[in-house]
């Protein structure tokens, strides 16, 4: 057996080169790296002998840094991921909120914290953290719940399982999350004789579990014997590039489709079977159908409580849930019919085993007892023929057609000199761009206007972090989705309280010369808490900037401090001059940000759902009263477990 005498830090280095999604394609695209004391000399050494085989790349924060990691993921459909390595200390526990977002979303990352000496020479080491009754504890044992596989590294040939792991770890379909290998930093210096046959070229292609036989046969009896079936699609589609599956499935067998924030831009926003978004932020139209389906075809999602209107929405008494995903633990929660399969797999053996099966015309439907007839105006869902002919049923149309002149209305720039909505801003920004564009949001009141409003003509066009909704998001993640899309325009939708949070990477991404369009909606606050606060009963207190009880309230200059980033910005006095601003901003080849005030009061009334935000149940104030009768009677609706 032939060896090569290696560091671990450039045996890891030479493994991470050596994985590949094609040939010559590296599923590990590049590195971020912030050095310090516990991972300059030892890894650092290594990247920069790798040059361009295995790119370094340089940020302002660890945690942003590994955002845009966790975004180029999402952005790739998990078939490319990145590496962060940080120093130990305050620079690995940086990465902890970036390793929960990626376990979260089911997507890759590998993380790379240096960790205190394994010969406990100098112990205690600077910035390690002293478990007083445990010796082996550092401050990377933060990552343990939040990485789907975890080792610390304290000897150099521990690498020769470690890595293999991490990889099928990164690339298995149900297991795929975040990777955390801590290297104690004597042990990056320390060398070993590796087999040469460790760092020869492996193939790293998604498999696609198909599914199985008696499962199959359950999920088609199940769709057979519906009245009323409704897909809903999540993100689980996308990384299965599944989108055109799902296209033949639901047109050949007439089914309507509503979309998760992760499943958004499955389907064209006017495809005839596509009735929008599902849940707390849902269309009117996919809301109605939700409620009356008394089969939930669920294809790639987790099913979580904004999709389910925290499991108050699927109101048919009868109603079942059919799971199709990757992941058996998501397949079975809530007594799910399960089929336990990559989505295109599933789908696809879906459409070949119904045939010609179409979905029935639903007639009358006991929903709480009593009977309704064209619940939500939604009496008859089938789509038009394919090729064509004929047209969409007029009760499903009409459904539709409702929603979009409701999108039509609030998304309107607004009369007079008031301040826009978030809605309005939400329609500038659509009219200004073009159908290639890429959406990036994350966090506060955006996520659920966008949700709702925000038209998606081709897959992959919305890139919205909700399964986190991770603050701080935005900027990070925009510069990682135009890393992984690189001929696409990149806009970033962020609000001034995110964008307070981390904006470090504005700055990045001028270095680097990977262009975004930021727009900063200022609100002054946190306006989607403050409207949540108020539907409590709560008072006014601690959201708003000018609702503080300590301390003057700041008038934050975005501009100035966008500029001060590198980036080229503009404040927008009306929805008008936001409209021309991003017009500038298209034609710029450099970063630019737009700052426009809002109003932090106005939302989106139309579609939407009760959430489960529990009320005190004792007051001293009459509208928390008010708003605990209010819960009482929502919560009385939920069917959890059912």
């Amino acid at each position: 057996m032939k060896t090569v005498k290696l560091t671990a830090s450039q045996a890891l280095v030479r493994y991470l080169s050596a994985q590949e999604i094609e040939p010559g394609v590296p599923f590990i695209a590049g590195v971020w790296a912030i050095f310090g004391h516990g991972n300059v000399a030892g890894l650092g050494e290594a990247l920069a002998a790798a040059g361009d085989r295995l790119p370094t790349l340089r940020g302002h924060n660890e945690q942003g840094m590994a955002l845009a990691a966790v975004a180029f993921a999402k952005a790739s459909n998990r078939r490319r991921a990145m590496a962060v390595t940080s120093s130990i200390g305050p620079g690995a526990t940086n990465l902890v909120t970036a390793a929960a977002t990626a376990h979260v979303n089911r997507l890759p990352l590998l993380l790379l914290p240096g960790d205190v000496f394994a010969n406990r020479a100098p112990d205690p080491v600077l910035q390690q953290i002293e478990d007083f009754g445990d010796g082996t504890v550092s401050a990377n044992d933060c990552f343990r719940p939040v990485s789907r596989y975890f080792d610390r590294i304290t000897r150099p040939e521990q690498l020769l399982t470690a890595l293999p792991r991490a990889f099928a770890t990164m690339t298995d379909p149900a297991e795929c999350g975040p990777v955390t290998l801590a290297l104690c930093q004597d042990v990056q210096a320390q060398a070993h004789e590796w087999p040469e046959r460790f760092f020869e070229p492996r193939l790293r292609r998604p498999r696609r579990p198909r599914p199985d036989t008696g499962e199959l046969r359950a999920a088609l009896e199940a769709i057979r014997g519906a009245r009323r079936p409704l897909v809903i699609a999540g993100g689980g589609v996308h990384y299965a590039l599944a989108t055109e599956t799902l296209r033949r499935f639901v047109e050949t067998h007439d089914l309507p489709v509503a979309e998760t924030q992760a499943g958004k831009s499955a389907l064209p926003w006017d495809h005839p079977l596509n009735l929008g978004s599902v849940g707390v932020t849902g269309s009117s139209a996919a809301n109605a159908a939700a409620a009356a389906a008394d089969l939930i075809i669920a294809a790639g999602t987790r099913l979580t409580d904004f999709t389910t209107g925290s499991w108050s929405l699927f109101a048919h008494p009868e109603r079942r849930i059919l799971q199709i995903n990757a992941a058996a633990y998501d397949a079975a929660k809530h007594a799910a019919l399960p089929l336990v399969c990559d989505a295109k797999a599933g789908l696809e053996a879906l459409t070949e085993g119904l045939g010609d099966w179409r979905a029935p015309d639903p007639d009358h439907v006991s929903i709480g007892g009593s009977v309704t007839e064209n619940v939500g105006g939604l009496g008859d869902w089938r789509a038009p023929d394919p090729d064509g002919a004929g047209g969409a049923h007029g009760a499903r149309k009409s459904a539709r057609s409702a929603w979009t002149a409701a999108v039509d209305a609030v998304t309107a720039p607004p009369g007079g000199n008031t301040l826009p909505s978030d809605a309005q801003v939400i329609g500038a920004v659509q009219r200004s761009t073009g159908p290639d564009t890429v959406l990036v949001c994350a966090a506060g009141g955006l996520p659920g206007e966008l949700h709702k409003l925000w038209r998606a003509e081709r897959p992959g066009g919305y890139h919205l972090e909700y399964g986190y909704s991770c603050m701080g998001y935005e900027i990070a993640g925009g510069l990682g989705v135009k890393m992984a899309l690189p001929d696409r325009e990149v806009v970033v939708m962020v609000g001034d309280g995110s964008y307070l949070m981390m904006n470090s990477e504005l700055a990045t991404s001028v270095m680097l010369g990977v262009k975004l369009i930021v727009v900063v909606l200022d609100n002054r606050g946190f306006g989607c808490i403050h409207r949540l606060q108020a539907a409590a009963g709560g008072a006014r207190f601690n959201n708003l900037l000018d609702d503080v009880s300590r301390g003057e309230p700041p008038r934050v200059d975005f501009v100035a401090h966008a500029r001060s980033l590198g980036a080229v910005a503009e404040k927008a006095g009306s929805i008008e001059a936001l409209e021309q601003a991003i017009a500038r901003a298209r034609d710029c080849d450099h970063s630019c940000c737009i700052v426009i005030d809002t109003d932090p009061a106005m939302a989106t009334e139309a579609g939407g759902h009760w959430w489960d935000v529990p009320v005190p149940e004792v007051s001293e104030r009459e509208e928390v009263r008010a708003a605990r009768a209010g819960y009482e009677e929502a919560i009385a609706r939920q069917r959890p477990g059912d």
